[in-house]
């Protein structure tokens, strides 16, 4: 392999406009191969401060400590820029290493790809261990992931024994990053469930005012022909009918006056909440809507954490209206205002 340097060098310069081999690069097997200064000290600063350096008149390089085939491999990709599947495969952790020690990007960011495909349960403690001294971010969190998703398997091995023996810091640092890991993914849960709820209030907001101008499958605005029989259910009639029968609970409850039961105190949280939503200065058709803003005012504003909530309330609603197609939110029923004209409404009889 030594020998096809000089001739490959000259195919990708030009043919014989390439000059001879002016230095030697000495491996651990004493294999010599002969290589241009020039090109060595191109494609690496760390190669051209040796070759300038005060050894320079010696015009050999060693390179120790690495499989004579991975020095080659490095060598060709200096003059090449190129590296197959198989010699990647085959060299690819040492190759890692020549790149970072002499400084060669191109062939680290190849080399930490290649890597970062081939992590097992046996090799990933080393490929860490790796990715530390080698300092490549990506291989170091993809193995960080593949061992926290594997790690029953992987403190079996015999890799995570010596580790616990001999480096109790990146055990620390792994078990840790696991711990932050867990407590990330159960801050998305507990978000996700929170927005969830958001958007479920949202939701509501709007059933509740498409009941009190429109009128549902069976409870609408008294002060309209209204017949349930010619009404369709909507498109969002899963939340639409639960609050239909929250609402025909609250207008025949007879423990409301004392306080009403559970159904009817999140009855008067729904209108409260539509109150603290709703921009409508005189027309709603939502009940209590003024009587609960008129309460407000008197009392000074609400509280900070109900405040809070209508304001994740307020940002879930856009974030759902924005979320819909263009077409969809011109015609969505419940959102249509057009019949907003008294302030009372009327529960329907049971059809």
């Amino acid at each position: 392999m030594s020998n096809s340097f000089a001739s490959d060098a000259n195919g990708i310069h030009g043919g014989n406009e390439m000059a001879e081999s002016d230095v030697q690069i000495i491996t651990s097997g004493c294999l010599r191969i002969p290589a241009h200064s020039n090109v060595l000290g191109t494609a690496s600063r760390i190669l051209e401060n040796i070759l300038v350096g005060p050894q320079s008149y010696e015009k050999k390089i060693r390179i120790l400590g690495v499989p004579c085939n991975a020095v080659s491999v490095f060598v060709q990709f200096l003059y090449s820029f190129k590296c197959t599947e198989e010699q990647m495969e085959k060299h690819g952790i040492h190759l890692l290493a020549l790149s970072h020690v002499y400084l060669v990007p191109l062939l680290k960011h190849r080399c930490t790809k290649a890597l970062a495909e081939q992590l097992t349960i046996e090799n990933v403690v080393d490929m860490l261990q790796l990715a530390r001294l080698c300092d490549t971010p990506h291989l170091y969190l993809k193995s960080m992931k593949f061992l926290r998703n594997n790690f029953r398997k992987v403190e079996e091995t015999e890799g995570w024994k010596f580790l616990q023996h001999h480096d109790p810091l990146l055990e620390l640092e792994i078990l840790q990053f696991m711990d932050e890991a867990e407590s990330r993914k159960k801050r998305r849960r507990r978000h996700t469930r929170e927005q969830n709820l958001y958007l479920q209030l949202s939701e509501g907001m709007d059933c509740l005012e498409h009941i009190c101008s429109e009128g549902c499958t069976s409870v609408g605005p008294y002060d309209s022909e209204y017949s349930c029989q010619e009404k369709l259910p909507c498109s969002k009639f899963d939340t639409c009918r639960g609050l239909q029968l929250l609402i025909r609970h609250f207008s025949t409850c007879n423990s409301r006056a004392k306080g009403g039961c559970s159904q009817c105190k999140r009855m008067w949280q729904l209108l409260r909440l539509h109150a603290s939503i709703c921009d409508q200065l005189g027309d709603c058709r939502v009940p209590l809507c003024r009587e609960f803003k008129q309460k407000v005012e008197k009392r000074g504003g609400d509280d900070e954490l109900w405040k809070s909530l209508v304001r994740k309330v307020v940002s879930a609603r856009a974030i759902s209206s924005l979320s819909l197609p263009k077409r969809k939110r011109v015609e969505e029923p419940r959102l249509n205002l057009r019949h907003h004209q008294t302030r009372l409404f009327r529960l329907k009889n049971q059809c």
